[in-house]
């Protein structure tokens, strides 16, 4: 996987633009395994190294695909049926997308737990992220509020991987980001959560206090 991703990096950071952006995003958003690290971190990173490409316009292209992937995941979720999905995740190729009951359980119980808000955070929670649609769509949710929330979890999660991408950009090479990316995705992407939860436990004091 390493090595895959090492690969991946090293060619996104050559011929990434806002169509790649889209496309990847939506990738990583679906049911196909594919980490959002090594998509807008890169992208962010040539925005800064070449400026043909703006933050804002790489994480609104970013939100889009997810949001794009996620209603794939949704439609599917929504038409097929449980039986389906399930029969889908314990087959061989839902074990070749990283796939199985046991994740979807997972999913559904978080989104049972906490309902539709869970789609929003639930964008940003490894494990999770790419598989919170299917229970959304299972449950019938709401296509605008389904729509809303996951954009506003995307977009916080993309905001905060192209933070990263620029602030690598002024501590080191391209080769050495490559490096990074290919053996840390996972450490990047836990500590990405980690922002996260301080700012909404910054947030809920606020209010709080409000």
């Amino acid at each position: 996987m390493e090595e895959i991703i090492l690969h991946l990096t090293n060619g996104a950071l050559d011929n990434l633009n806002y169509g790649w952006v889209i496309l990847f995003m939506a990738i990583e958003s679906s049911f196909i395994p594919f980490p959002s690290e090594v998509v807008m971190i890169p992208a962010a990173y040539m925005a800064a190294e070449t400026g043909e490409m703006s933050y804002p316009l790489i994480i609104l292209c970013g939100t889009l695909g997810a949001l794009i992937g996620a209603l794939v995941n949704y439609g599917l979720a929504y038409s097929l049926g449980r039986p389906i999905v399930y029969a889908f995740a314990n087959s061989r190729w839902g074990h070749m997308c990283l796939i199985d009951a046991a994740k979807v359980e997972k999913a559904e119980a978080y989104f049972d737990k906490r309902g539709a808000i869970s789609t929003l955070i639930g964008r940003m929670i490894p494990a999770i992220r790419q598989l919170i649609s299917i229970p959304a769509g299972l449950a019938k949710m709401n296509l605008v509020s389904f729509c809303l929330y996951t954009c506003l979890g995307a977009g916080v999660w993309n905001t905060i991987l192209v933070a990263i991408g620029a602030a690598f950009h002024s501590t080191m090479p391209k080769q050495e980001l490559i490096s990074i990316i290919a053996h840390y995705s996972h450490i990047i992407g836990v500590s990405a959560i980690i922002v996260v939860a301080a700012i909404i436990a910054f947030l809920i004091y606020k209010g709080v206090r409000k």
